[in-house]
């Protein structure tokens, strides 16, 4: 196992054709809406064209995102991803979801930190950030754990039906 992206615990791996049936469920979850920025449910032939022209190079897409699972067995658990990557100034956001299922485990912690590793041992960035609902104290709590960093408050920032709702930008500089 790729003791780089794995612990005893959680594994993170690239995206395979058979997370097609778990991705068209979260990505259909209209509760996640609100954090993912989707604006509509995604057809399975969406998904599979991701899937099938997703090559796993964060230079050329600005994007990487891994499926978790659990080491003992690959039971998909959440996905991690890096958007927005510049590498010219050596960061990237960070998107994260665990099933609401696994959720109170401390996976996404885990999943966090193989990924902050990752992201500045490997790849070299600088710097991570991420964007929450200040109504979401459980995703702040995580990443305010995490060593993550407000950084400012952004007003009206992500509209929930005909209500904008702020979001609080917080940031890990390495």
């Amino acid at each position: 196992m790729n003791r780089l992206l794995s612990n005893d615990i959680i594994a993170l791996r690239p995206l395979e054709p058979t997370d097609l049936d778990i991705l068209y469920r979260w990505e259909n979850d209209s509760e996640l809406w609100t954090v993912s920025d989707t604006p509509a449910p995604y057809s399975r032939k969406a998904l599979w064209d991701y899937l099938e022209t997703n090559n796993g190079d964060i230079y050329s897409q600005r994007q990487l995102r891994l499926m978790i699972t659990l080491a003992d067995g690959g039971t998909p658990v959440g996905t991690i991803d890096f958007l927005n990557f510049d590498p010219f100034n050596n960061r990237a956001e960070l998107g994260l979801l665990v099933a609401k299922e696994y959720r109170g485990k401390g996976l996404g912690r885990q999943a966090l930190e193989l990924l902050t590793v990752y992201a500045r041992d490997h790849i070299g960035l600088r710097q991570l950030y991420v964007y929450i609902l200040t109504d979401n104290k459980v995703c702040i709590n995580l990443f305010e754990r995490f060593g993550y960093r407000h950084a400012g408050l952004l007003q009206a920032w992500v509209k929930r039906g005909a209500t904008y709702h702020d979001a609080t930008l917080m940031q890990m500089v390495f």
